[in-house]
C-alpha cells in the first residue's frame, strides 16, 4: 500500500508539472493603463468660482468594461456611481453631478469646464450609459463627474483610466 501511494503521488506531481505551475491555464492580467495627466484640483478657481465639493466617499467607475477588454462595435459603456447621485447639467443639487466620458484623453484640467468635443462626451441629461461606435484599434476610456456647470468637483470624482481594443 505505501508503494502504491508513492507511485500515485509521483504520477500526480508529474501531471501537475506538465500542466504548468498551478495545474491550470493562467491568463496574465492586462498591464494597468497609466493615469491621465491632471492639473491638481483647487477648491476656488482664479475666476472666483467656488467648486462644488464632492462627498469624501464619492467614486465613479465603468461597470461593464475592464482594462484590457477586446470588444466589437457598437461599444456599450455603463457608468457606475457610489456615494454621490446623478442630476442633469444646469440643475444645482447637493451631492450630485453628471457624467462625462473621456475617450483617448491623456491630460485633464480639473479646474476648467469639461471641453465639448468628440473626446469629451457629455451626458448632461443624467444618462448612465451610452452605446457608441469607435474606430477599430486601441482606445482609453475614463469617466469624470462634473457639476451643473460642467466643472469637475473638488476633489475630482474620476474613474480609473482603462484601455480597450475595438475589433
Amino acid at each position: 500500500m505505501p508503494m502504491l501511494r508513492l507511485v500515485l503521488t509521483a504520477v500526480a506531481t508529474l501531471g501537475l508539472a506538465a500542466c504548468g505551475h498551478h495545474g491550470m491555464h493562467q491568463h496574465a492580467a492586462a498591464p494597468a493603463t497609466p493615469p491621465a495627466t491632471t492639473v491638481a484640483s483647487k477648491a476656488m478657481l482664479d475666476s472666483g468660482y467656488k467648486k462644488v465639493p464632492a462627498p469624501a466617499n464619492a467614486s465613479v467607475y465603468i461597470i461593464n468594461l475592464k482594462n484590457g477588454d477586446t470588444v466589437a462595435n457598437p461599444v456599450r459603456v455603463q457608468f457606475g456611481l457610489s456615494g454621490i447621485g446623478v442630476a442633469p447639467a444646469g440643475m444645482e443639487k447637493e451631492n450630485t453631478g453628471h457624467h462625462h466620458l473621456l475617450i483617448d484623453v491623456a491630460a485633464i484640467d480639473l479646474n476648467a469646464p469639461v471641453p465639448f468635443d468628440d473626446n469629451h462626451r457629455h451626458f448632461g441629461g443624467g444618462q448612465t450609459e451610452v452605446t457608441l461606435a469607435l474606430k477599430p484599434g486601441t482606445h482609453t476610456l475614463q469617466l469624470l463627474l462634473a457639476d451643473h456647470n460642467h466643472i469637475p468637483h473638488h476633489p475630482a470624482v474620476l474613474s480609473e483610466r482603462i484601455t480597450i481594443t475595438v475589433r
